[in-house]
């Protein structure tokens, strides 16, 4: 199927200053992020830019970017005004890949953008992988989502869900339903896209601070595609930077 892929890239980052233009090799890391997701099968891939610098360090090494407005509220809000500028509109499908993932399979961004091909009731795709470490169930910093019986979210927290009433102890984990780690990934239909900023914030997801929750309280459908594997090391601090860098070499 046809899809295009855009990559939100925001110069300023409070933990990793300038992160998108952070030396990975001899690239700049959104550079690298756009060089691993051309596997993916994607018609055309585009950065998304606050800032002329990265443009140009991405026309440099052969990436399509443009610049977006600085004052964003939200990578959503990014992806929306590109999605207007690239005239992509209807059923068209994007994937929004993030710029701090030099490592992203290729083959998951394939995936993710085919669920709206299988589920038009759809207007958003994503992904999660099982959960097998305790911690990672009871930690509110990994997000966890439970389907229904055709695959599609019904819900998205911090908090640890499924809940098992009767587990026989805190560390043991449910078998059935297996508990999901979301994984932040998203395929959009190109018109729910560019609707997506002008729907009212939902309770629930300024409690959780969970933005995909604002589409499920519109009433809206979510499909999940569900991978064995983790997904690879995203980078957010100068440890995650260097971390790559030595799995890269």
């Amino acid at each position: 199927m046809s899809f295009t892929v855009l990559i939100p890239a925001r110069l300023a980052s409070t933990r990793l200053p300038r992160k998108p233009l952070a030396d990975i090799g001899g690239h700049p890391m959104v550079v690298r992020v756009a060089q691993r997701v051309a596997g993916s099968g994607a018609e055309r891939v585009v950065v998304a830019a606050d800032d002329e610098e990265i443009v140009a360090a991405c026309r440099a090494h052969g990436v399509q970017a443009l610049m977006t407005r600085r004052d964003h509220a939200s990578g959503s809000d990014r992806l929306a005004e590109a999605c207007v500028a690239l005239g992509l509109d209807g059923d068209q499908v994007i994937v929004n890949v993030q710029g701090d993932e030099p490592l992203i399979d290729p083959a998951l961004v394939a995936r993710t953008a085919a669920l709206l091909a299988s589920q038009p009731d759809c207007v958003m795709g994503t992904a999660a992988h099982p959960i097998t470490d305790p911690a990672e169930l009871h930690n509110p910093n990994v997000v966890k989502v439970v389907l229904d019986a055709r695959g599609r979210a019904l819900y998205f927290s911090r908090a640890a869900i499924p809940h098992w009433r009767d587990a026989p102890a805190a560390t043991t984990l449910p078998v059935a339903p297996v508990p999901l780690r979301h994984i932040g990934i998203y395929a959009y239909r190109a018109a729910f896209l560019r609707r997506f900023p002008t729907l009212p914030a939902a309770p629930i997801e300024q409690t959780e601070a969970l933005e995909q929750l604002r589409v499920l309280w519109h009433g809206e459908r979510i499909a999940v595609h569900v991978t064995a594997d983790a997904p690879g090391v995203g980078v957010d601090t100068p440890e995650d930077l260097e971390r790559v860098r030595r799995l890269l070499r």
